[in-house]
């Protein structure tokens, strides 16, 4: 066989194998699924700031599955909401750029406490520092849950 024809069936064989992907592209997704379409009861999550500065960060129901939400640019801010151990119905929201050098900081929920990965430090749900190597406690933001959204107000 010429390197002209083997080349020519393998290109060939490139497209018989591309065609279905091709086809189902050009199909119209006319039909929707129950999946496709928002709940009627799931409230719309918008970060940009309302009138009185708070944004959405996300729902009450993500908040309770993930037992923290967290953003690395909530308008601006790196992010990390949580329930108050002390009083389930009360939301705290802290910068969650670590003091030390600036890595993120990740809820532990099994020991209640706001951890650094890289280099171990740990922070109280109010932002203070209960483990070095960090020595400036974390930042706070306003935090409240309204409609069943988790609204934040950095500013």
């Amino acid at each position: 066989m010429k390197r002209r024809d083997f080349i020519n069936w393998v290109g060939l064989g490139a497209l018989a194998t591309s065609l279905p992907v091709a086809i189902a592209a050009c199909q119209s997704d006319d039909a929707t699924t129950p999946a496709d379409e928002p709940a009627a009861d799931v409230p719309e999550v918008d970060a940009a700031p309302r009138a009185d500065g708070f944004g959405a960060i996300g729902t009450v129901a993500e908040l309770d599955a993930a037992g923290s939400l967290a953003s690395k640019s909530f308008q601006g801010q790196q992010v990390v909401v949580i329930r108050d151990p002390a009083d389930a119905a009360t939301v705290l929201a802290l910068n969650s750029f670590c003091t030390h050098q600036g890595c993120t900081v990740e809820w532990e929920s099994d020991t209640a406490l706001l951890a650094c990965p890289c280099h171990g430090s740990k922070f109280a749900t109010d932002g203070a520092v209960t483990e070095g190597p960090a020595t400036e406690a974390l930042g706070a933001f306003e935090a409240k849950i309204e409609d069943d959204l988790v609204l934040v107000k950095v500013a």
